[in-house]
């Protein structure tokens, strides 16, 4: 790269002239050019031929003859849909980057506020109340199952899990994880200042992902949070309720697939799941046909859990931080390995 060359970047999604600001302000040599959403599709060819860098939140790419200046993509979710990225990984030389870390505070909340939803009972006061109920034995039938002194498993410990079990850690709460490699602990993903588990410092134990039904025997809650592969699909089916505690709870942040939606159901009817937090799907939006509806003590949000109106500049912030990364030659936070998927 060349001194006065220019570095042409490309945003597919809307920025404000402060967030436009921050990235140009990185190098002098950035010629930044940004589009909403709804005109990524209109981008000029010859806006692509000569791009290098791309914010995207995974639009279609051109073909790679039309774009053969591109060298690294950053998308801004964490998880990558597998067309998009093999589609990438066809492209030699060109990296592709997650937002991984980016919305592990609004994340983190919405985990914590749904373990205690489950823990105090609130989908089943929530009944009482639309049904105006003042339920009798209501002392036995909604006794708290506290945080403080219960053990909560969080299967796939990544930045999400990572942020819940630092929150963990001020109530009390005995953390277990699942990790694919649980002789490297610490975190090398971007991981934003003050948040987080960077060196592995949160959890009671850790379990290699293949002794995940080890793990669940001992849990009150399981937190679902892995990336979706072909490895995670269904990974939490009838065998794995089974081996839970008979009433521990379930949440799930990860994505829709990773959690059997027919052994769910069986499993909160017939009570050997005290009840279920879901913000993700198999099919999303949710059918109004689909049994979770009226499943006993789920609660159903549609999938806004990574919300927030502080998240585009969040993300800007670790885009920031890539560039400068990029233009030192240094590697990349957050890196898609696309033989594992994220």
């Amino acid at each position: 790269m060349t001194e006065d060359k220019k570095i042409r970047i490309l945003s597919a999604i809307s920025l404000n002239e402060t967030q436009a600001e921050r990235i140009k302000s990185v190098d002098s040599r950035i010629e930044l050019h940004w589009y909403g959403r709804k005109d990524a599709a209109r981008i000029p060819l010859e806006m692509w031929r000569d791009a290098e860098i791309l914010l995207t939140s995974g639009t279609p790419l051109p073909p790679p003859e039309q774009a053969p200046a591109l060298k690294w993509i950053q998308l801004n979710f964490a998880g990558v849909e597998e067309d998009f990225r093999q589609d990438v990984h066809l492209r030699e030389g060109t990296q592709l980057t997650s937002a991984s870390g980016t919305m592990v505070s609004q994340m983190g909340e919405y985990v914590m506020m749904a373990l205690l939803m489950l823990g105090h009972k609130a989908p089943e006061m929530l009944r009482y109340q639309q049904q105006k109920i003042w339920p009798e034995h209501r002392i036995e039938k909604l006794e708290p199952v506290e945080l403080r002194g219960s053990t909560v498993g969080i299967v796939g410990y990544g930045s999400i899990g990572r942020e819940v079990a630092r929150l963990l850690y001020s109530y009390g709460a005995r953390v277990l994880a699942t990790k694919r490699d649980v002789m490297h602990p610490e975190e090398k993903g971007y991981v934003p200042e003050g948040l987080g588990d960077p060196q592995g410092n949160y959890f009671h134990r850790l379990y290699p992902n293949e002794a995940l039904d080890a793990m669940l025997k001992e849990c009150d809650f399981v937190v679902v949070s892995p990336p979706l592969t072909p490895e995670t699909h269904q990974l939490i089916s009838t065998e794995q309720f089974a081996e839970m505690k008979p009433g521990a709870f379930l949440v799930n942040v990860s994505r829709g697939p990773v959690v059997d939606t027919t052994a769910l159901v069986e499993a909160v009817k017939s009570g050997k799941l005290g009840g279920a937090v879901l913000d993700v799907f198999e099919e999303e939006p949710l059918p109004a046909e689909s049994p979770l509806w009226d499943a006993p003590n789920v609660f159903i949000t549609p999938h806004i859990a990574g919300i927030s109106k502080k998240s585009m500049d969040a993300l800007v912030e670790l885009f920031v931080i890539n560039i400068e990364r990029y233009l030192k030659g240094q590697e990349l936070y957050n890196l898609i390995n696309p033989e594992n998927g994220y």
